[in-house]
């Protein structure tokens, strides 16, 4: 039988997605200044190319940095309130009966 989790209860589970979302707004304004710093310094170490090479490298470094932070965000979240103690270990052993 599963453990009860404390994402179970309609209010701690809105407490934590709303710092869940809290922490991706931090992030999607962190990842912003970073795209425009890198393309600042890539604007003056190569200059003016193909707009392709900005738009590829704002993509990649705002896919990356914004999937970094959801994945991340899901750990926090799921430690952060209890719901990783709550699962049952199939593979602990201590419950075994060994006689």
């Amino acid at each position: 039988m599963a453990n009860q989790s404390p994402l179970d209860d309609p209010h701690n589970a809105a407490h934590a997605w709303a710092r869940y979302r809290w922490l991706l707004r931090w992030m999607a304004l962190a990842t912003l200044l970073v795209i425009a710093a890198v393309d600042a310094w890539l604007y003056m170490g190569v200059g003016l190319v193909s707009i392709h090479l900005y738009i590829a490298t704002s993509l990649g470094i705002g896919m990356t940095m914004m999937l970094m932070a959801a994945l991340m965000g899901l750990v926090f979240l799921s430690s952060g309130t209890g719901h990783d103690e709550s699962i049952e270990d199939r593979l602990d052993t201590s419950h075994w009966d060994e006689s």
